[in-house]
C-alpha cells in the first residue's frame, strides 16, 4: 500500500539553519554529491543544487515500447492495482470501494489544472517523469524488473499523481521544456518533483531540459529536497 500522500518535502527554517551549521550528515543521510549516492541512500539537498547535479545527455528513444514498463500491477495482492492505490490515496473525499476495487463517489483535486473531480473515471494516474522520457534518459539500459519498479513506484509519493485525463494527455511524454501545468501556483512544486524523480532513479536530462529547469527554478524557493535513491 502507498502510505504517504505528501507530494513535497518541506523542512522548517530552523532545521535548514541547523543543517547548514553542521558539517557531518545525519545518520542514514548521504552527502549531496552524486558520487556518494547508492541505492537505498537518503539524500538531502536544495532544489537548485539538485537541478545542477542532474547528469546531462542527449535523449534517445530508439526501441521504446510502453510495454517495456510493466505497470499497474497489484504488488500487495489486495485487489487494487497501482493506479487505484494512487487514486485512493489522493482522494480528498474517499470513494466507496467495491468488488475488484471498483470506485464509486469520492472527490479529488488535480493540481496540474486546479480542477476538482468527482468521478474516478475522469482521472489519469500520471508518471511524474513519463515512461518514454525515462526511457530516453537512461531506462533503456535497465532490466525489466527495474522498469517495472519505476512504473509502479508507490514508495515515492512524488512519482505518481492523480490528475484530470485532459491535463495528463496535454502533458503526454513532454519534459518541462515543452510542457508545464496550467496551474501556475503549482509549477515550482512540479519542477521540484520532476527533479526529485530524476534524482531518485539517476535519470539524465537533455541540454534544453537542464537549461529550462535551471532557468525556471531560479524563480522558485530554494527549498530542501529529500530523496531516497532507487538505483
Amino acid at each position: 500500500m502507498r502510505i504517504t500522500p505528501t507530494h513535497a518535502v518541506v523542512l522548517t527554517a530552523a532545521t535548514v539553519l541547523l543543517s547548514a551549521a553542521i558539517s557531518v550528515p545525519a545518520a542514514g543521510v548521504t552527502p549531496a554529491h552524486p558520487a556518494h549516492r547508492a541505492a537505498g541512500d537518503t539524500v538531502t539537498t536544495s532544489l537548485r543544487a539538485a537541478v545542477d547535479e542532474l547528469p546531462v545527455a542527449d535523449e534517445d528513444r530508439t526501441g521504446y515500447l510502453r510495454t517495456a514498463f510493466r505497470h499497474w500491477i497489484d504488488a500487495d495482492h489486495d485487489g487494487c492495482d497501482t493506479r487505484r492505490e494512487v487514486i485512493l490515496d489522493e482522494a480528498v473525499q474517499a470513494p466507496e470501494v467495491g468488488p475488484r476495487c471498483s470506485l464509486t463517489g469520492g472527490q479529488w483535486y488535480s493540481p496540474y489544472d486546479a480542477v476538482t473531480v468527482t468521478d474516478a473515471t475522469g482521472l489519469d494516474v500520471d508518471h511524474m517523469v513519463p515512461l518514454a522520457e525515462a526511457w530516453d534518459s537512461g531506462a533503456a539500459e535497465w532490466t525489466a524488473g527495474e522498469r517495472q519498479a519505476y512504473a509502479n513506484d508507490l514508495d515515492e509519493p512524488r512519482a505518481l499523481i492523480a490528475v484530470t485525463a485532459k491535463s495528463n494527455r496535454s502533458k503526454a511524454d513532454k519534459d518541462p521544456a515543452d510542457w508545464l501545468p496550467t496551474n501556475t501556483g503549482y509549477r515550482c512544486t512540479y519542477l521540484a518533483d520532476w527533479t526529485a524523480i530524476k534524482t531518485r532513479w539517476h535519470l539524465s536530462v537533455d541540454p534544453r531540459e537542464k537549461d529550462t529547469l535551471q532557468r525556471l527554478t531560479a524563480a522558485c524557493p530554494d527549498e530542501p529536497i529529500t530523496v531516497q535513491i532507487a538505483r
